[in-house]
């Protein structure tokens, strides 16, 4: 087979118009094992597959690169980049996207070789290229940039090389293009920062993460909800949230949540800062970012009493977040009377709301009402009961309404409901003391769909170790 790959690649150098044996070759060299394609090729006939490149006939060009792809992967990345370079080079400034993109994913896997990383970094032109790739029209093409010198930079001689060299001004001259690039690049910023400290100091030493902090804290709303998303992106590392901490900008952002009361445009960037407080909540303790930032919690509670939509998703998906742990649920419960009043708001929405907010609010009272069994002590089991109970006067029935309507997506999500609680003993009580319910539950025949028969069987997987199952609805279920 690997013999009529290379009889095929002759043939298409010698032809004039080889889309025949291009079409024949793309499916040919899929069946043939790398290293029988690696054992067969000679640099010729590599060569006349980059030369067939210029051809201006689409359909060509795209089986060109499609076979150039699968065959550069055959070969060991250091071959690539010592013979091909010059390719690679002339691929960056090709007018075809799919041609830019083929030379920039093979810098990429060149990177991570570590004998061939070396030949990469001395080419400062191939890098300069790539950096200008950024500002390409193509989001396709600015993304494969992106990955290729995140790649780079995840070693020193390549943090080096991007941020104390020339380089660091071709980055900065990109950034120039218009906003959406500029914004690119603090992208990979944040991706370079997210890997390590060392990582992070060779960003900040740039000035970089201080353009995106100083545009994030600026006065332009737009650009705050759009630096905020990466912002938060930077805080899913712990020397990210160091380094937000230490800089003063967690605080920062809390005053500007504070200023968004008398800010008629806050709706523009407020959900993205809730978020922000609400990642860093999952990632660090939960009662010490609400305690430390009060307005967080009360802004959220504002957010999920108020009449817009959006801020109700965003508020409803926080209090998710902060309710997937015990320790969450307690910094909730401290509200006491007013959240057990926002929990009925939620149920009803749950029920009434359209279906993308009808579904938020599901999965947030699912988060919500999850107990491990290790942790179902009495005080909390109370809790969650009273919060079930504070969902509507028959919360039972409201989810079991909601699971019966013809909507895979509602169904499912009331399912995950009936599954947070099936542990929990007065959950199982309730359950058992409704007519019908468990007949319900066990049957999936009745179901429309995969995913809702595989929603029922967890279930019911969920409550069997609690005998929920049970036929006999006196046994004492509250010693399991």
């Amino acid at each position: 087979m690997a013999e009529a790959v290379v009889e095929l690649l002759e043939r298409a150098a010698r032809r004039e118009a080889p889309l025949e044996e291009l079409r024949a070759l793309r499916l040919a060299v899929q069946a043939v094992p790398p290293a029988d394609l690696r054992a067969h090729l000679s640099d010729e006939h590599l060569a006349a597959l980059f030369t067939l490149l210029s051809a201006s006939e689409r359909e060509q060009l795209s089986a060109c690169v499609a076979v150039l792809e699968r065959l550069l992967q055959a070969l060991d990345p250091l071959y690539v980049i010592q013979n091909l370079r010059e390719e690679l080079r002339k691929g960056l400034f090709h007018p075809d996207d799919s041609v830019k993109i083929l030379s920039i994913s093979q810098v990429g896997r060149i990177v991570e070789n570590s004998d061939a990383v070396r030949e990469i970094l001395n080419s400062p032109e191939l890098l300069r290229q790539i950096i200008n790739c950024i500002g390409g029209e193509k989001i396709a093409v600015a993304k494969e940039a992106i990955k290729s010198l995140s790649r780079i930079a995840q070693t020193q001689d390549g943090l080096e090389a991007l941020f104390v060299s020339s380089l660091l001004s071709d980055l900065k001259n990109v950034m120039a293009t218009n906003d959406v690039v500029r914004y690119r690049v603090y992208e990979l910023i944040v991706e370079i920062s997210s890997v390590s400290a060392d990582s992070l100091n060779y960003c900040a030493n740039s000035g970089l993460i201080s353009d995106l902090i100083g545009e994030l804290t600026g006065d332009d709303v737009l650009v705050r909800a759009t630096c905020i998303e990466m912002v938060t992106s930077l805080a899913h590392t712990p020397h990210g949230r160091q380094y937000l901490a230490q800089q003063g900008i967690i605080d920062k952002i809390s005053n500007i949540i504070i200023g968004a009361e008398s800010d008629p445009f806050s709706g523009f960037y407020l959900p993205g800062f809730i978020k922000f407080f609400g990642n860093l909540a999952v990632v660090d303790s939960p009662q010490q970012i609400c305690e430390r930032y009060p307005v967080f919690v009360e802004k959220v509670f504002e957010m999920a009493e108020s009449h817009d939509p959006t801020m109700i998703g965003v508020a409803v998906d926080t209090l998710g977040i902060l309710g997937s742990s015990v320790e969450g649920k307690q910094v909730l419960q401290k509200a006491r009377s007013r959240f057990q009043n926002l929990l009925n708001k939620i149920g009803h929405q749950a029920k009434n709301a359209p279906t993308e907010l009808r579904l938020r609010c599901l999965d947030a009272v699912s988060s919500l009402l999850y107990l491990p069994p290790e942790q179902q002590t009495e005080d909390l089991l109370r809790m969650t009961e009273s919060w079930f109970t504070s969902l509507s006067s028959q919360p039972l029935e409201l989810f079991r309404s909601i699971s019966t309507q013809p909507f895979p997506d509602l169904h499912c999500g009331a399912l995950r409901v009936f599954t947070a609680i099936a542990n929990q003993a007065w959950a199982q009580k309730l359950m058992l003391n409704s007519p019908g319910f468990v007949e319900y539950i066990v049957d999936r025949s009745v179901e429309p769909d995969k995913a809702s028969k595989d929603a029922k069987k967890a279930r019911a997987v969920n409550g069997s170790d609690a005998s929920f199952l049970s036929t006999d609805p006196n046994e004492d279920i509250g010693r399991h």
